[in-house]
């Protein structure tokens, strides 16, 4: 599909797009930037990585797709600081899971020279870092397209394209709607299994040690890391507050019905929570 990809700072998901990629033979040449020399040189001996730059610039002089995937409050930095540097037409992607402003920052900044078409692929690991990626870690996973009204419809799709051959199922939806869903679906569990686990250590650390399959599987991604949780809460903080302020208040309904000892409302609720859960598509 394309002559030459360059990934810049690549971690989980950038290594396995570098890899996935290469697996599905997408481009001719992977160039890859990371910002510690001792990364660069480490990579040089990867079969997924044909050449590193020493600069972001140098990365993406001559590639026709480039795929940005530093933490989310790095990329819109990063999208201005290539900006003079892309090839005429060349795509630009991320990985973000945050899209509204990056998208919005990513389209100026390229404006009239490049597109900038955001992504937000659905997959991850508590384990970070290009040593753990993988090419099968997008295969018949959700990835989100999030073009813009003024994006280019013909670039909105090759970037839909790329993320299909890498065996995603593509979503396209607007930055904003995006912005909306993930708060709900990924960034709302992510503050509720953190916070669960604040409020056990608070309570008594020591029952840590009795912990069943129960609260292993629910508080399974408060081991993710903090730094880059942050820089998402504070990207996406309006949708996020949004969504636990309705959470609270389904919860207070819960309480209530325990307090009121109205059972049926309690086996009304469990039970809609069960089929909820049940009906979840199996993972690959």
């Amino acid at each position: 599909m394309f002559r030459q990809i360059s990934i810049l700072a690549p971690g989980l998901l950038g290594g396995s797009v570098a890899q996935a990629a290469r697996a599905r033979g997408l481009a001719k040449q992977i160039v890859i930037w990371a910002r510690r020399p001792e990364v660069r040189l480490a990579l040089r001996g990867q079969p997924w990585c044909d050449a590193t730059a020493d600069s972001p610039a140098a990365a993406v002089r001559d590639a026709d797709l480039i795929v940005l995937a530093p933490p989310v409050d790095r990329i819109a930095p990063l999208t201005a600081e290539i900006a003079d540097h892309v090839a005429p037409g060349a795509l630009v992607t991320d990985v973000g899971s945050v899209k509204a402003e990056i998208s919005r920052l990513g389209h100026a900044a390229l404006s009239g020279r490049a597109h900038f078409v955001g992504s937000h692929p659905m997959a991850g690991s508590a384990h970070t870092g290009w040593e753990n990626a993988s090419p099968d870690l997008f295969a018949h996973r959700v990835c989100f397209v999030t073009p813009r009204p003024d994006t280019d419809p013909a670039a909105a799709e090759r970037v839909a394209r790329f993320w299909r051959e890498l065996g995603s199922e593509v979503v396209t939806v607007a930055p904003d709607a995006h912005d909306e869903i993930v708060a709900h679906i990924s960034h709302l569990p992510q503050v509720l299994a953190t916070t669960l686990c604040t409020f056990l250590a608070a309570r008594q650390p020591g029952w840590r040690n009795f912990a069943g399959g129960g609260l292993r599987d629910t508080t399974r991604i408060a081991a993710s890391d903090p730094a880059m949780w942050r820089a998402i809460l504070e990207q996406n903080r309006d949708e996020i507050l949004r969504a636990l302020r309705a959470f609270q208040d389904e919860l207070q309904g819960f309480s209530a019905a325990l307090a009121n000892r109205d059972y049926l409302e309690l086996t009304a609720r469990l039970e809609r929570g069960k089929t909820f859960r049940e009906q979840f598509r199996p993972l690959p």
